[in-house]
């Protein structure tokens, strides 16, 4: 689990829809229904966290989800994080 060089960061982006970049962490906005969807959605989310022994900051602010990822322990982002967010662009 290597820390990606610039270039891996800026051509593993262009494989995700939606994620933006913020330095050494990569962020998207989910917006559901309402704050049910939106708590459900996390709750689909915490699962595959788990699964994948990386866990995303979340923020819900009713039904606006803001997922971020970073691998903390190596510094900034690494396979998990972008094999993460793909995996979340899954879930409906």
């Amino acid at each position: 689990m290597g820390l990606y060089t610039e270039k891996q960061i800026v051509s593993a982006m262009k494989s995700l829809k939606g994620w933006k970049r913020n330095d050494s962490q990569i962020f998207k906005i989910f917006i559901k229904k309402d704050f049910a969807r939106a708590m459900g959605f996390v709750q689909s989310v915490a699962l595959l966290a788990e699964k994948a022994n990386h866990h995303p900051d979340i923020v819900v602010q009713w039904n606006k989800v803001t997922l971020v990822l970073s691998t903390h322990s190596a510094g900034g982002l690494t396979d998990k994080d972008f094999s993460l967010a793909k995996t979340i662009d899954t879930l409906k």
